[in-house]
């Protein structure tokens, strides 16, 4: 594997724990929050949008298995969703144009509509609590809002970096050369 390749790996990686922290040890510390953005969801969507499917998968493994480490339940509950997410925006590569900003926003909302839909189905209704109105108001909703908002602002700079990472690699490949 390059050098430049294991740079964008090492990365990528260091920006979902950083996000994985945040999301976890300060936005729920924040009491004016009611509901507070999933950033893992915006990176490994983000990812899986940019890089493809596999670099999604990859990434949606590393967050699923950070938040089944951290939060209890059956091992791989958060996996199963994360690695879905990765790949099948990992589909809309073929749609990917880096100043584009609106697929990116829509996948946000379909992406937390998913992931939230899950939550609902495997936590919520199995165990017979059948007030999906009050928890797509109260919950669903306000998180939607936070991460499209919070994809508007980061998208943007996941873009830049990206640039910057494949600059560093076309400067390091012709070097080589």
């Amino acid at each position: 594997m390059k050098r430049s390749n294991m740079r964008r790996i090492l990365f990528n990686v260091l920006l979902i724990i950083l996000a994985f922290t945040i999301q976890n040890c300060i936005f729920p510390l924040l009491p004016f929050l009611s509901a507070a953005p999933n950033l893992l969801l915006i990176l490994t969507f983000s990812f899986g949008f940019m890089h493809g499917k596999e670099a999604g998968m990859y990434y949606g493994l590393l967050s699923g298995l950070l938040m089944d480490l951290f939060y209890s339940g059956p091992f791989g509950f958060y996996t199963l969703i994360f690695i879905f997410v990765g790949y099948m925006n990992g589909i809309c590569t073929r749609y990917y144009y880096e100043d584009y900003i609106t697929l990116p926003l829509i996948l946000s909302v379909l992406n937390e509509l998913a992931y939230n839909l899950y939550i609902y189905v495997f936590r919520f209704l199995i165990r017979q609590k059948l007030r999906i109105g009050f928890y797509f108001i109260n919950l669903v909703l306000p998180e939607i809002i936070f991460t499209v908002v919070t994809t508007l602002l980061l998208y943007r700079l996941f873009l830049i970096m990206n640039r910057r990472l494949e600059e560093i690699e076309k400067r390091g490949d012709s070097t080589i050369v």
